[in-house]
This record gives structure tokens, C-alpha cells and sequence, in this order.
């Protein structure tokens, strides 16, 4: 007896909490930043990304990291000043002291301290392959940030057309529901005056409802795409956002002309591309990693200087108060005569190495290529379906109007009328994903061709 009126309870909160929760969904926007709800162009959603995105932003730490790193290759040539220090008590008992009438005896306290300055002047020139390894890598850990940038400046970029398109599309499939909606009623007020059978009012309403889901589907992909340029823009979205975001994109498809000379942007893309710097960067540092491995078949030669204080021993008085000090300077060198064939196993594996990263440049060279040709030819065929689709959204138009006009005046069919409507919203539809296409292949090929994406975009 109990389920049906917990079933009841069940359905009156259901009602009863249905309105409170489209209050909450309404009061959503009262959360949002303000960039959110103002116009919103397509550079400020780029700047927004430099300074937002959680990519660019652990991409930055990494470049801060490799500062550390810089700082450690480059170790090697600085001086290193070492500071020591002691002290000491020992038992009587096991302190032996001269067996001498008139010596006093060593004392059960003992301690010393000191400062030194050591400095490689020769590491088998280790030292000079360490100045240009700390070079090397922070201009490659410059470059992988680069990359990361303009990879997510792309994303944002296209996303943002994605945006753009979802909203058009929801105007297109409006249209046409409009359309279709105005047939309906034209074929209930002739099937009310006689004129038409049955047959066509449900033809007409067999038509709205077959375009109502791709409206609803418009609408979804819509609330997806906003949703997921929020997310390249780095923010969260409150927790009471439950259907669109506010967000008002004010730009409209890039489709401007744009001319490519193939063989320049491959040029310009294997010079610019900031993988390819990386790549590089990559490959010299292997090629330092050689001579490092070869230092170890050559001495290392340092110089040395300190001051040492310590307490004095056999001068009397014997205390810890009178201490003995003075400087200390010299050179030293050390050798490895034979070290088991560490160097030369070293040395076979950073060769190996340095090969593997000459090859790795070439391969990604080639890689750049054939995306520089591959976003071409994506861009070519972007751009012949647009120019195609100039004037078919104007003559389907027309020929809708003259589908209706000959409807009316019962020359045609009230068939014909659907598939001038049909024919009219394919059009609209390929007219705005073709625009769409065209935007995108256009901003992938600046991409491949290592544009920078922030001035692309500001033109």
C-alpha cells in the first residue's frame, strides 16, 4: 500500500518543483562573466585563449621549468664555492697524548672550518658543448610552446566557426519549419473549404514533423559547440547552466579570397613551423650529447683557492680560543686512463642517438609537407563547393515561389511545393556548411604553413 502513494509523492514534486527549476535555469545568466555576455569577435576569443587556456597555461609552466634546466647545463662552467665546517669532542680516555713530561695534552674539543673556490678551466670540452646545450634548449622548450600555442589557438579558431555554423543551422531548419508550418495551415484551411482531400493536410503535417528533429538536433549541436568553446577558453561554467550559453558571436565565415602559391607555402612552412625548430633544436642537442660522451676519454683540469681556520693542537695554549688560519691555492687534474669502456659505450649510444634525431628531422620535415598539401587540397575543394553554391540558394528560392504560384493557381502540385521547400532548405544547409568549410580549411592551412594565428585572425 505504500509504493502507490510514495509514487504520488514522487509526481507532486515533480509538479510541484518543475517551475522552481526553470527559475533556476533562467537566473543562470546572473553568474556569467562579463566577457561572456557582451559582443564577442573572434580575436577576443583568441586573446581570451592566450590567457585562459589550461593547455597554454600548463604549457607555460613547462617553459618556466626548462629555466631550471638551462640554469643546470650551464653549471659546469660557474665556479662552485664550497664552505665546510666542523666540530668535535672527544672522551679523555680516548685521546692518546704524547708520552713526553712538559707537552700538554691534545685537547677533547676540536674544530675547523673553511671556504674554497673551485673552477674547471678544462672538461674536454665538456664546458663550451654545455654553453651551447643551455642555448639550444631553451630555444627548443620556446619553440614546444610555440607549438602548443598555435594548436590551440587553431582549436579555438574552429571552434568558433563550429558555434557560428550550429546558430546558422538553427536559423536555416527555423526557416524551414516556418515554411512548412505556413503549408500545413494553407492545406487546413483548404481541406476545411473542400478544395483539397485529406491526403495533402497529412502530407503537410507528415513534413513538419520529419523537419522538427533536425531543428532539435540544430539546437543540441548549438548548446555542444558553445559549451565547448567555453571550455578552450578556460572557464568553468556555474553549476546552474543548464541550457544555451549566452554567448554572442559577432563575426561572420572568412570568405574572402585567398590565394596560395603551393610551392612558397612549403617553403615558408618548412622554415617557419615551430615543430621543425623543435626538431632542430632537438638534433643539436644530440649532436652535443657526442662530445660530452667523448670528454671522458680527456683530463679535467681545476683550480682551487680557500681560507681554513681551525683550532690549534700542539701550540699552546691548547683551547679552542686560539685557532690557527690561512689560505691555500692550487691547481688539480684527473684522469681516467681506463674506466672499463664506460666512455666508449657513451659514446656509441649518442651517436646512435644524433643519427635517430637527423632522421627524425627529415621524417618531420616530410610531415610538414604533406599537411602543408593536404590542408591545400582541403582548402581547394572547400572553396570550389562554395563557389558552386553561390547562386543555388537564389533559384531554389525562386523556384519555391514558383511552386506556390503555380499551386495556387492549380497548375502544380501541392508535392512539387514540398520539394521546392526540401530543395530550398539542402540549399541553405550547403550554403552555410560550405561557408563553414571554407573558414576552417582556410585557418588549418595557416596553420600548416605556421602563421601566426592571433594576426591572422585580426586582419
Amino acid at each position: 500500500m505504500k509504493r502507490p502513494f510514495f509514487g504520488v509523492k514522487i509526481l507532486l514534486l515533480v509538479f510541484i518543483g518543475f517551475p522552481q527549476l526553470n527559475a533556476i535555469a533562467q537566473d543562470a545568466n546572473t553568474n556569467l562573466p562579463a566577457w561572456l555576455t557582451r559582443p564577442l569577435p573572434l580575436i577576443d576569443c583568441l586573446n581570451l585563449a592566450l590567457q585562459q587556456n589550461a593547455t597554454i597555461l600548463k604549457a607555460k609552466s613547462d617553459l618556466e621549468a626548462s629555466h631550471g634546466i638551462v640554469v643546470q647545463t650551464r653549471a659546469v662552467v660557474l665556479p662552485q664555492v664550497q664552505a665546510t665546517g666542523q666540530y668535535k669532542r672527544t672522551d679523555r680516555g680516548a685521546i692518546e697524548n704524547f708520552p713526553v713530561s712538559g707537552i700538554s695534552p691534545l685537547p677533547d674539543q676540536n674544530w675547523n672550518a673553511g671556504v674554497q673556490i673551485i673552477q674547471s678551466i678544462y672538461e674536454g670540452g665538456k664546458m663550451v658543448a654545455a654553453l651551447h646545450a643551455a642555448k639550444a634548449t631553451k630555444e627548443q622548450a620556446l619553440a614546444q610552446y610555440q607549438t602548443t600555442i598555435a594548436d590551440t589557438l587553431l582549436a579555438t579558431r574552429v571552434a568558433y566557426y563550429d558555434a557560428l555554423l550550429a546558430a546558422q543551422q538553427i536559423t536555416v531548419h527555423e526557416a524551414s519549419v516556418k515554411l512548412l508550418q505556413n503549408e500545413l495551415e494553407d492545406q487546413q484551411h483548404r481541406y476545411n473549404a473542400g478544395t483539397v482531400p485529406k491526403f495533402n493536410l497529412l502530407r503537410a503535417e507528415v513534413a513538419v514533423a520529419n523537419e522538427r528533429p533536425y531543428l532539435i538536433r540544430a539546437r543540441n549541436d548549438n548548446r555542444i559547440a558553445k559549451n565547448n568553446l567555453a571550455n578552450l577558453l578556460g572557464y568553468n561554467l556555474p553549476r546552474d547552466v543548464w541550457e544555451d550559453i549566452p554567448m554572442q558571436l559577432t563575426d561572420s565565415f572568412d570568405d574572402k579570397p585567398y590565394e596560395i602559391n603551393l610551392p612558397a607555402a612549403i617553403e615558408q612552412a618548412l622554415e617557419n613551423r615551430t615543430e621543425l625548430v623543435a626538431m632542430r633544436k632537438a638534433e643539436e642537442l644530440q649532436r652535443l650529447n657526442i662530445i660530452n660522451a667523448k670528454s671522458g676519454y680527456k683530463p679535467t683540469v681545476q683550480v682551487f683557492a680557500g681560507y681554513n681556520w681551525y683550532n690549534a693542537q700542539y701550540t699552546p695554549p691548547v683551547d679552542l680560543d686560539h685557532d690557527i688560519h690561512g689560505w691555500n691555492a692550487g691547481a688539480q687534474m684527473s684522469w681516467d686512463i681506463f674506466d672499463g669502456m664506460l666512455t666508449h659505450g657513451k659514446v656509441v649510444q649518442a651517436r646512435a642517438l644524433y643519427e635517430r634525431a637527423k632522421t627524425d628531422v627529415v621524417d618531420e620535415g616530410r610531415q610538414v609537407e604533406l599537411q602543408v598539401r593536404t590542408a591545400y587540397s582541403d582548402f581547394v575543394g572547400a572553396r570550389e563547393v562554395l563557389d558552386s553554391q553561390k547562386t543555388v540558394q537564389e533559384e531554389a528560392e525562386e523556384a519555391l515561389r514558383e511552386a506556390e504560384a503555380r499551386a495556387t493557381t492549380g497548375t502544380g502540385t501541392q508535392l512539387d511545393v514540398l520539394d521546392a521547400q526540401t530543395s530550398l532548405t539542402q540549399a541553405r544547409t550547403t550554403q552555410v556548411l560550405a561557408l563553414h568549410d571554407y573558414a576552417a580549411a582556410r585557418a588549418r592551412f595557416e596553420r600548416a604553413i605556421g602563421e601566426d594565428m592571433v594576426q591572422t585572425a585580426a586582419k
